[in-house]
Formats: structure tokens, sequence, C-alpha cells
């Protein structure tokens, strides 16, 4: 693969909490292909972490963005178009959930925990695609998020998670007519599962990663590098025809019957 399919290319990515981070396996695939990689970092804490990481890239751009909130998105926009000029592609990798929402019945499910995790989950990827797009008008733009098998399929533990992952994944589709017109495609990765920061709220994910990599077909887990390349090949002039999609990398497991 060419070192330099995305020479010239900028690139935000959301989501990096440690070099465990889906996020950070994409950040460092389109970085190693020569795009300039901003990152953003929810608060204080987590950008300590982005910093100790930044190293690892050439020349990013680090900046703070809590999606909960409106006004910081406007600024991070503004920001990115003030020190850069515009985007050329945006990684979501965000999702949340309270952790008692990610345990016993979804019939239990409170309100705030709904509200909060469509909020953080799928919300946020419809309130940065729509600050994004000035940036990334007329460039072949592309937005890319990270969805799971358990907003299909009931998954033990996924809960309101798989509920508002497929609100994103019908996100995905209005996004994509919305935003075809500006030249910007809008697609979603189903990644199997990966043990990460955000992961390890679900009860069970060790269990599920073993089961995972025993069962689907190429009988091994899904890594980092395996998602990292599909987001590359989905923001790279590659798949510029491809808009509206969810694509798995997992390894087949989604088309097992049982």
């Amino acid at each position: 693969m060419s070192s330099m399919l995305l020479e010239g290319k900028t690139g935000l990515v959301m989501g990096v909490a440690n070099k465990r981070s889906i996020a950070w396996g994409i950040a460092r695939a389109a970085n190693n292909a020569g795009a300039r990689i901003i990152l953003t970092y929810q608060n204080e804490r987590l950008g300590q972490n982005a910093e100790k990481l930044a190293p690892e890239l050439n020349n990013p751009l680090l900046k703070q963005c809590d999606v909960a909130n409106d006004d910081e998105i406007d600024s991070l926009m503004e920001s990115i178009g003030n020190d850069v000029g515009g985007l050329d592609f945006v990684v979501h990798a965000l999702a949340y959930a309270p952790r008692e929402a990610l345990s016993g019945a979804y019939a239990a499910t409170t309100r705030e925990a709904f509200h909060t995790a469509l909020d953080i989950s799928a919300y946020s990827l419809v309130a940065v695609a729509n600050r994004a797009a000035p940036l990334m008008k007329d460039r072949n733009g592309s937005i890319v998020t990270l969805t799971y098998l358990g907003s299909e399929r009931v998954v033990p533990g996924y809960n309101v998670m798989g509920v508002a992952k497929a609100a994103l994944e019908a996100s995905v589709r209005y996004l994509a007519n919305d935003l075809g017109p500006e030249g910007i495609r809008v697609n979603a990765i189903s990644a199997g599962p990966i043990k990460t920061l955000a992961s390890s709220a679900v009860s069970g994910i060790s269990g599920m990663v073993k089961m995972h990599a025993e069962r689907t077909p190429l009988r091994s887990a899904t890594t980092l590098d395996e998602v990292g390349d599909t987001a590359l090949f989905l923001v790279s002039p590659l798949s510029r025809g491809v808009t509206g999609e969810v694509l798995y990398v997992d390894g087949g497991y989604h088309v097992l019957g049982a």
C-alpha cells in the first residue's frame, strides 16, 4: 500500500483515549499514509494521554473538544479553519453510556442513561458532521464512524449502546444523502470486539473477544491494524464511490447464523 495515499491531506480523529483505542489505530494508519492528523481529547486527563502519543505522529495538532457541548464543537471547527484551512476527512470514534446501563435488563434503562448514550454515541456524529461540512466541501471529503454488531442483534451487556449504534447507523445513511452533493462521503465501520478503554465497560468483553476469535470464519480476533487499514481505505480516494455504508471488519463473524 502506498505510503503516499493521503499525502497533502488533513484529517480530524476524535476519540483517542490511549494506545489501545481504535481511534489511535486509525490515526496511526492515516499518518503512515502521509496525512496530517488533528487529535481531539475530551478533558485534561485524556489530553495528557494524547500528548504522550503525539510524538509517534508527524507534526500533529492536539485540540480539546467535549462533543456534549455544541460551543466546544464550534470552537474546534473555527480553530481548525484558522490553523489549516480545511479538512479532508473526519474520524468519529466516540461512544459512551453510563456503566449501570450496560448490565441487567435493557428494559430497566433510565431516561437519563438513554439520553446520554444517544447524545454522545449518535447525535455527536450529526453535530460534528454539520459543523465540519463547510471545511470539507468540494475536497472529496470522507467521514467515518464506528459501530458494532450489537446495533442489529442482541449482545448481552451491550443494552442501550446497541440502540445508540442503531441510531448512529441510520444517521450515517441520512448524512450521506445530505452531504453527498457537497462531495462528502459518510460511512461506518462495524468492527469485531476489541478490548479498549471504552469497551471495558461492557461486562464480559474479554469473553466476547475470545469467543469471536474461536468462531469467526477467519478464526482470529479483530485487531486495531485491521480497522485502521479499513478506515484508511474509506478516507482515501480509493473509496470515492462508497457512501452510506456499514463495512464489517470482524473476520466474517456477522455472516454466521448462530
